[in-house]
Parts: C-alpha cells; structure tokens; sequence
C-alpha cells in the first residue's frame, strides 16, 4: 500500500512539474519570435522573411503572411541574421535586423553602432540577381483561339509574349505579339510584330539600348518594316505608386509594301512606359508608346499607344483590358491613318 501511495505521489509531482514547465516553453517560444512594434503601438510576433518598396513581410502563426508599410514601423527586431542591401548598393550580412524609432541600426564589427534613416534599406533578404549574381527573368505570355462553325465560319488567333531578364547591370527584352483572323475563308487580319531591346544601366537612374523591331500588317499594305538604331533612357520614377521611365533615340527604317512604294528613311524614335498601383491591391494601370518620326518626310510619324488595366487571378493568371491606339500619318491610300482596338486578355505571367 505504501508503495502505490509513494507511486501516486511521483505520478502527481511528474504532472505538477510538467504543468509548470508549459508556460515556461511556451515563453521561450515567443522569445525566439522576430518583434514588430508599430507607431501607434501594436506589437506583432512572427518571422520577417523580407521587405521591399517600403513593405515588411512577416509570417504569422494567427494570421498568416501579412504586409505592413515600413513608414508604420517604430522598432523592429529579428533573431537570425539576415541580408540588407542598402539604398547605395552596399550590402550588410550577417547581423540581426534592428530597428529603434525608425532608424536602422547597424553594429559593424568592432565599430561602434551606426544609425541610418530607415528608408536607405531598400531590399531585406535580396534575391541573387540583386545581389549581382545572374539574371532575374519576368514576362507574361497571353494566347486566344476562338473556332465559331455555322452561319459563319471564323478562325481567330491572337497572341503577345512579353518578357525581360534584367540584371544588376544590363537587361534584355523580348516582345512579340500578332493576329491572324479568318471568316468564311478569307483573311480578315494578318499581322505581327516583334521588338528586342538590350539596356545597359549608367550611373543613377539613366541607361543606354539597343533597339531591333519589324513588324508585319497584310491589310495595311504593309508587307515589312524593320528599323535598327541606339536611345538613351531614363527611370524618372520607380515606385509601385508611379513608375516612369522614357527613351529618345535615332534609328534607320526600311518599309517594304505590297502595293505603295517601298522606301528608306533615318528617323527618331521614343519610348514612354508608365504604371501605377493607384487603384489599390496588386491592380497595375499602364501606358506604354512607342513612336517614330521619319527625318525626311517630317510629316510622316508613326505612334502606337497602349491604355490598360491589369489585375492577378489564380495561378499566376493575369486578367486585361486594353485600348490600342495605332497612328500612322504616311499610311497609304485607302488605309485609315488611326486604327482602334479593344481587347480583354487573359494571360500567364512569371
């Protein structure tokens, strides 16, 4: 009997000891947590896992992956070293994050702490390619077929690629894009064009390129354009918000038609490209133009204009509506000089 009691007694004295030992680990776990502590007083526990264009990410255990504006943050503090890469390129490894009222602290070996605004940290854990190390390649690619049989037989094919490998130094781009539509036999539409561009990046936000593009329109008398010429290039502004970059460049253009008379010309060229995440979420409003103005008939000038509203869905789908305006002010007898679409696509993008 004694020995059941002396048993009893260790099995109660195992359960106390365990019971005390829950809120003791459970402490600890929230100790090794990374901390957010924001303006207005909120804490937030989780693991920062980066931070880019003025946003932290975190993982939480209650909510998830949740983005917080770094203008929002007053102290912050991770547990496990991290990458920094610094407004001006410079790179800190090694080292906790550290924030205190809004300054980046930062502890260099055997130097004393140095405080920097916390707006000079641009990218919290880069990717390789920011770091210098290999290329980062984006597009999105979008393809339609639409067969109708009946009253009317119609074959439409349409299809875009677009996409870039960009680097700390240089990028690349590719874009093509094109229609081949058909009723009852005949062509309705037969055309294509494709763009390849290299940028190598200067000092600040300037660049100089290389510009290669033809382009086909069967139904425009255009049986081949093709033109080939250098640009210089400017990132005004590079901000989820408001993005704006432009190019100014010289070219030399071949038109070959079917009908009209082929000709050669030098020209100057442009290109605009503007985006903006104004309406909220990850929606993305754009204009992209292009332009060529023919140096020997200055009357002569080409515009091609794109209006759009992008929004992600599932999977990496892209969803678009899309205004093409496309001017010519040489185009041929019996062509309209404007030409106006209206698209919505739905598209990969990577």
């Amino acid at each position: 009997m004694s020995i059941n009691k002396r048993l009893q007694g260790l099995a109660l004295g195992l359960v106390v000891s365990a019971g005390l030992s829950l809120p003791t680990y459970a402490q600890e776990q929230a100790q090794v947590q990374d901390e957010i502590v924001l303006k207005n007083g909120s804490r937030v526990l989780g693991t920062v896992t980066g931070s880019r264009d003025g946003v932290v990410t975190v993982d939480t255990d209650f909510a998830g992956t949740v983005s917080i504006s770094m203008d929002q943050v007053d102290s912050m503090q991770t547990h496990q070293p991290v990458v920094m890469l610094l407004a001006d390129d410079t790179v800190i490894r090694d080292q906790p994050l550290r924030v205190e009222q809004h300054q980046l602290v930062i502890a260099p070996d055997a130097q004393a702490e140095q405080s920097h605004s916390l707006d000079e940290l641009r990218v919290l854990n880069p990717e390789p390619w920011e770091l210098g190390q290999g290329y980062n390649w984006t597009g999105r690619a979008n393809f339609a077929l639409d067969l109708q049989r009946g009253n009317t037989d119609t074959d439409e094919l349409d299809y875009k690629l677009e996409t870039f490998w960009t680097s700390t130094r240089d990028r690349y781009t590719l874009k093509g894009d094109g229609e081949n539509d058909e009723a009852n036999g005949e062509k309705s539409a037969d055309r294509w064009s494709i763009v390849g561009k290299y940028d190598y990046f200067l000092t600040g936000p300037n660049y100089w390129g290389l510009l290669a593009a033809a382009e086909k329109d069967k139904f425009s008398d255009l049986d081949l354009r093709y033109l080939a010429g250098p640009y210089l290039g400017r990132q005004f502004y590079d901000q989820p918000i408001f993005s704006l970059s432009a190019e100014l460049g010289v070219s030399y253009v071949t038109e070959e038609f079917n009908v009209a008379e082929d000709q050669d010309y030098p020209a100057s060229n442009w290109a605009v490209k503007v985006s903006s995440n104004y309406l909220g979420g990850v929606s993305r409003l754009y204009i992209d133009q292009i332009g060529v103005w023919n140096l020997d008939e200055t009357s002569d000038v080409i515009v091609n204009t794109t209006f759009g509203l992008a929004f992600p869905l599932l999977w990496n789908l892209e969803a678009a509506g899309e205004i093409l305006l496309d001017y010519d002010s040489g185009a041929v007898d019996g062509v309209d000089e404007l030409d106006q679409t209206y698209k919505v696509r739905v598209g990969y993008t990577w």
